[in-house]
């Protein structure tokens, strides 16, 4: 699934090709990406409307237009890409400039809405703070963590407590701080925290510089793939030397999911 910088990057190259452009038509072969409102008020309250911006809220993407916002989860399989008209896009938006903006999603995870104010969505109001916002301090993340007995992999994942990160990036930050992921948040040490602290922070920049990790079927605005995959220490790497120590790299189930790490730099 598309993390934060990965849903960034596709923010940021939306933010300089749409703002201004008219919403003109919307052709859509698989409603039930649609979540909110009916397809037949969806495609009513869409057309005509002009694009002000484009934001993100965790891996939200938001499209403000200029009555109501238009919010695009991508979930494990999506693909929004600008540019010419793709017949095999479930969902395309035709531009004022003449380009569609293509929704692509091959196994239909994804969630659109059309909704009077972002700010009011269920998933919105339960997500917990933007990591590299400049209010998200060591002191916060210290406080954050004060108190919890949880297994640290799966709580970095959850959306509540951090908006953002999933799997790829949780388990890079982890083997960059030295910390197992199934240590347990309680027994983690003021300098390991710390350093867990500016690793989140670090790769998630890191990712965003690269333009994110294509392992699987992310691609950018564009319909690139992001560079950031050759750069993985420890994700998908099961078998593979560590870059650090030599020992194999294993792999475990924490949180019901699929943890890499290196038994002998993560403790």
């Amino acid at each position: 699934m598309p993390e934060l910088p990965e849903v960034e990057t596709i923010r940021r190259d939306l933010e300089k090709l749409l703002p201004g452009q008219i919403i003109k038509d919307v052709e859509i072969g698989a409603a039930k990406l649609i979540k909110e409102p009916g397809v037949r008020e969806f495609k009513r309250r869409i057309k005509n409307k002009k694009i002000k911006g484009v934001r993100r809220r965790g891996k939200l993407l938001i499209i403000e237009l200029s009555a109501g916002f238009l919010t695009c989860h991508l979930k494990l399989t999506g693909q929004l890409i600008y540019g010419e008209k793709d017949n095999k896009a479930k969902i395309g938006f035709l531009l004022s400039g003449g380009k569609y903006l293509n929704f692509n999603d091959l196994r239909l995870f994804g969630e659109i809405r059309l909704v009077d104010d972002w700010r009011n969505l269920l998933q919105i109001r339960r997500m917990g703070p933007e990591p590299l916002e400049a209010d998200f301090t060591f002191e916060t993340f210290k406080g954050m963590l004060e108190g919890k007995k949880s297994r640290i992999k799966p709580l970095l994942m959850d959306q509540a407590f951090i908006a953002g990160v999933g799997n790829l990036y949780a388990a890079e930050a982890l083997f960059r701080s030295g910390i197992h992921p199934a240590r347990t948040v309680n027994t983690l040490k003021p300098k390991e925290t710390e350093e867990l602290f500016l690793h989140i922070k670090g790769v998630l920049k890191e990712g965003i510089k690269y333009r994110g990790s294509s392992v699987d079927d992310y691609r950018d605005a564009s319909g690139k793939k992001g560079f950031f995959a050759s750069r993985l220490q420890v994700y998908g790497r099961e078998g593979e030397s560590c870059s650090r120590c030599k020992a194999k790299i294993s792999r475990i189930k924490t949180g019901g999911r699929s943890s890499y790490f290196c038994p002998k730099c993560q403790k």
